[in-house]
């Protein structure tokens, strides 16, 4: 397991892997942002995981942020303070151990959580390339209010190499909260 990951519950020796180093295709990968949507998806993957008996990975996917037309001199993509990245891999993986530890209490389910730098989308296809499924929110934080998909679930169903789950968000369906 790599600094990035934490695991919550039973832990195999080495996470979710096989001895072998192949990636056990019982695991659903879920991709969590924070928005409702991932979140409902990720209370999905895990009463999915406990159904079947496998464990969730639940990956957050972050991005170094470009800068654009600074007054004070920075180009596009210039790390300012040198320690960005580290400060934005912490707070992710921080994230994310957070809500995978709230989304498996009182369930009986093997969680990994791992924070990961790139664009989400590909990040996601790459995880789940040997998962049992993979599964994402309809919607994340993107800007395009109206849009019934975002980029990322139109990209992931697009080429991912397993199942996709897209959950709807609850809440901007008017629906409420999924249950746990």
């Amino acid at each position: 397991m790599s600094e990035s990951e934490t695991t919550v519950g039973p832990v195999t020796p080495d996470g979710v892997g096989d001895a072998d180093g192949s990636q056990d295709v019982g695991r659903i990968v879920v991709g969590v942002d924070g928005s409702p949507g991932s979140l409902a998806a990720l209370h999905w993957a895990v009463q999915e995981a406990r159904l079947r008996g496998v464990a969730v990975h639940a990956v957050m996917v972050w991005q170094h942020p470009q800068f654009y037309g600074a007054p004070d001199g920075w180009v596009v993509g210039m790390d300012p303070s040198g320690d960005t990245g580290q400060i934005l891999a912490s707070a992710a993986n921080a994230e994310v151990a957070r809500l995978g530890e709230e989304a498996v209490k009182g369930h009986d389910v093997e969680i990994v959580c791992e924070a990961v730098e790139g664009h989400p989308a590909e990040a996601l296809v790459l995880m789940a390339k040997d998962a049992a499924a993979l599964v994402v929110g309809s919607r994340g934080r993107g800007g395009f209010v109206g849009a019934l998909l975002g980029s990322v679930s139109q990209h992931v169903v697009a080429h991912a190499h397993c199942p996709v789950v897209l959950i709807p968000d609850s809440e901007r369906e008017g629906r409420g909260h999924p249950p746990n």
